[in-house]
């Protein structure tokens, strides 16, 4: 199964995926960022498709068709989503549907959107963690592949919560590709109004 990642920040859990030794063929990118040296750094073809426009005349349905475009001329068969911050349409999911996984800084169904970790400590709990799921046009939402706990401990700022919940992202998402890269199965997705995840 041939792996497309989509990225948009530093990279550490791209590195966590290629450090894992899965079969990906092409790293996508909306803007420079640290995952394109990442990539690059493993001889993986980097394909930066950027964002120019980020007002309300932003195409997005066009800009996920470029995308799309992407994926499927590197013959991408699941689609890994390692923080990409642009809310990708329908194309996508018409194209990838059941076949998108992303990871999010919570234990969902709570703390959906960008401000994850922040939720979490402006709310007191005692326990957060991380979700990765199959991604539909719902808001972080699709079938549950795998959740960890992370405690919130006294003094915990949204810096030091959000870096253990990404040491447990780091290992938990590479763990769940590698399952579904072996054909472990992948549960159908659900369809909704169209968002992956809240823009920051």
């Amino acid at each position: 199964m041939r792996l497309g990642v989509l990225a948009s920040g530093s990279g550490t859990i791209l590195r966590a995926i290629l450090d894992r030794g899965l079969p990906v063929v092409v790293v996508v990118v909306d803007r420079a960022c640290g995952a394109v040296e990442v990539a690059r750094g493993a001889g993986v073809p980097v394909e930066v498709v950027e964002r120019t426009e980020f007002g309300p005349s932003f195409d997005r349905v066009g800009y996920t068709r470029r995308v799309v475009e992407v994926l499927t001329h590197s013959a991408v068969d699941l689609v890994a989503m390692a923080g990409f911050m642009t809310i990708l349409e329908s194309p996508l999911f018409d194209a990838y549907g059941g076949r998108i996984t992303n990871t999010h800084p919570a234990l969902l169904p709570a703390f959906k959107g960008a401000r994850a970790v922040e939720a979490a400590v402006e709310a007191g709990v005692k326990v957060t963690g991380c979700t990765v799921h199959i991604a539909t046009l719902d808001v972080d939402d699709g079938p549950i592949l795998a959740q960890e706990a992370v405690e919130v401990l006294p003094g915990d700022t949204v810096e030091t919560l959000h870096e253990r919940i990404k040491e447990v992202e780091r290992r938990l998402y590479p763990g769940v590709l590698d399952r579904l890269v072996r054909g472990d199965g992948i549960p159908t997705a659900k369809a909704g109004p169209a968002a992956m995840r809240d823009e920051r």
